[in-house]
């Protein structure tokens, strides 16, 4: 089956289909293949209008070698912020809500109070995230004084964002002008959470498993997670 999306032109092909597929595992798995998360996921086929979750793709009368339309949520400005990853365009993207020093509003956010601006700002941050990084966008590039986005992930404890940051390439061993790796600026600052998420990966890569479960890898943790102390995180 084939899934467009609508807003950019991109097409995505989607394997193991089944007519007894619901539309919303369709969507966990455009969560992955398409990068858009699953939440801001509208889909429509022919002239049915929206896709319902819960019904199957037979209900729906799918046919095999189908195409579907994935479209984004027009909402809080969603539509442009997906827009603005899918093009790499980070000039557009700091005009459009991710940090929290943005002028950015939507009719939605300007009734937020200071806790839920800031979460709208971190959901926004991390989607834009999540959308570049599925499209080739450089987990590793740098900023002028050599920082990389996990330097500024772990600074800034967006254990999220240091997770995709990790799973697409990035190290925990790149040095900034001053020398500094992202694990040593999150033991500087007191980033124990961000310390110990980067710590976990790392085990992770180091014993070949993706499961943090694993018996192996949770003794080792466990091994020397006392040492990152159980002070609170402080503020930048």
């Amino acid at each position: 089956m084939r899934v467009l999306l609508e807003d950019s032109g991109e097409m995505f092909r989607v394997t193991n289909c089944r007519s007894n597929m619901t539309v919303r595992e369709l969507k966990e798995e455009l969560d992955l293949t398409a990068g858009i998360p699953f939440n801001l996921q509208r889909l429509q086929y022919l002239d049915q209008g929206i896709l319902m979750d819960d019904a199957t793709l037979k209900f729906h009368d799918v046919i095999p070698g189908g195409i579907i339309s994935l479209c984004i949520w027009h909402y809080d400005g969603w539509t442009e912020l997906v827009l603005a990853a899918v093009e790499g365009d980070s000039s557009k993207l700091a005009c459009l809500g991710v940090a929290e020093d943005t002028f950015y509003r939507t009719a939605n956010s300007g009734r937020f109070d200071d806790r839920q601006w800031k979460k709208w700002i971190s959901q926004r941050a991390f989607v834009a995230l999540y959308v570049a990084s599925h499209r080739g966008a450089n987990c590793q590039g740098r900023s002028p004084v050599g920082r990389t986005p996990l330097h500024v992930a772990a600074a800034m404890s967006r254990l999220d964002c240091i997770s995709l940051l990790l799973t697409y390439g990035a190290s925990i061993n790149d040095k900034d002008a001053k020398g500094e790796t992202p694990m040593s600026l999150a033991r500087r600052l007191n980033r124990t959470q961000s310390e110990r998420r980067m710590f976990l990966f790392y085990w992770l890569v180091k014993m070949g498993t993706k499961d943090p479960l694993d018996p192996a890898v949770n003794k080792a943790f466990q091994r020397v997670k006392a040492g990152f102390g159980t002070k609170k995180e402080g503020k930048v």
